[in-house]
């Protein structure tokens, strides 16, 4: 490996443990996916008795917020280049930011009286405010950081894999410790949960960062960025409008990034889990877990698919295959739900009864549809992330400009965008069928929870991928295309380090 790092050829590569530690950070981020935006709105509702549409269409409301601040901190980060670098020191604000917020958010303000309920509002509105740019702050980096890391068109998929363990280890571990809690604790809707969760997902969100900054420390300085260096051109935020406008790939992959994070978030909220393998099924306890470790152990293969098919065929042809077989395993799962009925055995999934091992034929291929289906989309889910870096490749091979701020924090809006549109979503979905507080583990069925669940798990999804493929379809950046790009960066790299102009350097060469 060490070898295949370091021989001179003018590419930028990334050793192994840069490509291992480094994409922790998005794990780092991930903790907070979990502990914000999948309990935010149960959170406000059932234990500060916020209302639930508000509490719900809150998250997304404040988009409009980021619409302003998130290209705002791109700028920041494209004009940074301190002591200390020029992503290192957002991702220790930004992740400072949220721990405090958080803190306050989930511990503190559940405090605050009940005759002082206009308090409470306010105090879950700007907390969550704030939270928003530590989240900004630090998750930009992922996507920005990336392009100083390597810029060989065979490691960058690697980084595929890397982000997925890295986000298995702030995702999967409070998925796995937050019904652990509630069975032990309390449950989702009491203020004790949140006091023993908070801190857990704090101190992982911490070491991960640690472990992030080792993992990019070595390449955080000016000759890793783009055909520039320190002599990088300043980029004003009135020409973020023109860049957008014509980085038709960047365009593409915020609709593709978009549709797989939709997925994401709708069918893995606490929420519609509750609905589906409590009320519908009535075993959450015995069909949580096993299912989310059911769809972690189908993952593996596909993490091993994905990144040799993006070595091979590029990142795009990757994308586009394992969304496909996604989208076609789930209309299996689509059939399996709408021949549920309540209470008859042999229609509902089973896995544990009476302490004894018991599956049916509809669990099986449950099972199967689910696995395989989850199993893909979840290897896709945080491929758009690498190919941010191959889109900030691209503008500087079509404009001369390094900014991976404006690209990372893009992106990021799109990111939080869809995955606060999800809490939208169920939140609307589950007031109109008449519940009054987004159900938990614990809540009975009522007529219409099979609806929503179905049009939540399975057919929002479906539209999702369906609209990724569609925006793929037009991608430019295949894997050959990087290539070209990455030789013509160098030249004009080693061109302007030899005295040549930024713009000489475009024009000639």
């Amino acid at each position: 490996m060490s070898e295949a790092v370091t021989k001179n050829d003018g590419i930028n590569r990334a050793k192994l443990y840069q490509l291992v530690l480094f994409p922790l950070n998005n794990g780092a981020t991930n903790v907070y996916y979990v502990l914000v935006l999948a309990y935010i709105a149960t959170f406000g509702s059932n234990v500060l008795g916020l209302g639930v549409l508000f509490a719900s269409v809150m998250v997304t409301g404040m988009r409009v917020f980021d619409a302003f601040t998130d290209p705002v901190i791109g700028a920041l980060m494209d004009r940074t280049n301190g002591k200390f670098g020029k992503f290192r020191p957002f991702m220790v604000i930004g992740n400072v930011i949220m721990a405090l917020s958080i803190i306050t958010m989930y511990i503190i303000t559940p405090k605050i009286p009940e005759t002082m309920m206009a308090l409470r509002y306010v105090a879950f509105v700007g907390l969550y405010a704030i939270w928003v740019i530590g989240y900004t702050f630090q998750t930009s980096c992922t996507r920005a950081g990336q392009t100083v890391l390597t810029s060989d068109p065979g490691q960058r998929p690697l980084f595929t894999i890397f982000n997925t363990v890295g986000s298995l280890a702030g995702m999967g571990v409070m998925q796995f410790l937050a019904p652990i809690i509630r069975a032990n604790v309390a449950d989702y809707s009491s203020a004790d949960f949140y006091k023993v969760l908070t801190p857990v997902g704090i101190i992982v969100s911490i070491v991960l960062t640690i472990l992030a900054i080792i993992g990019i420390w070595e390449k955080d300085q000016p000759k890793y960025f783009g055909i520039g260096g320190s002599k990088q051109e300043k980029v004003k935020i009135s020409e973020y409008v023109e860049i957008i406008k014509n980085n038709s790939p960047m365009k593409r992959l915020m609709i593709a990034g978009a549709g797989c994070k939709l997925a994401l978030s709708i069918a893995t909220n606490t929420t519609v889990l509750c609905m589906l393998y409590g009320s519908m099924m009535g075993n959450y306890d015995g069909l949580y877990l096993p299912m989310m470790i059911v769809g972690y152990v189908f993952s593996v293969p596909f993490f091993v698919l994905t990144v040799r098919t993006s070595q091979k065929k590029g990142q795009r042809a990757s994308l586009l295959r394992y969304v496909s077989l996604a989208l076609v395993c789930y209309v299996g799962v689509l059939a399996l739900l709408l021949a549920w009925k309540q209470g008859v055995p042999g229609v509902n999934l089973s896995l544990i009864s009476n302490g004894k091992l018991s599956i049916n034929i509809y669990t099986v291929l449950f099972l199967v549809f689910f696995g395989v289906g989850y199993g893909a989309y979840y290897s896709t889910a945080d491929m758009p992330i690498p190919m941010v870096a191959d889109c900030s490749d691209y503008e500087t091979y079509r404009s001369g400009k390094y900014i991976p701020g404006i690209m990372g924090t893009l992106f990021s809006l799109v990111d939080k965008l869809v995955s606060s549109l999800s809490a939208t979503v169920v939140g609307i979905a589950v007031s109109l069928i008449g519940i009054k507080s987004l159900p938990t583990a614990d809540t009975p069925y009522s007529s219409g929870m099979n609806v929503v669940v179905i049009i939540l798990f399975c057919v929002v999804p479906m539209v999702a991928w369906i609209a990724t493929i569609i925006a793929m379809k037009g991608y430019i950046l295949t894997g050959e295309k990087m290539k070209e790009i990455q030789e013509v960066n160098q030249r004009r790299k080693e061109a302007i380090a030899a005295g040549m102009s930024l713009q000489q350097a475009m024009e000639e060469l």
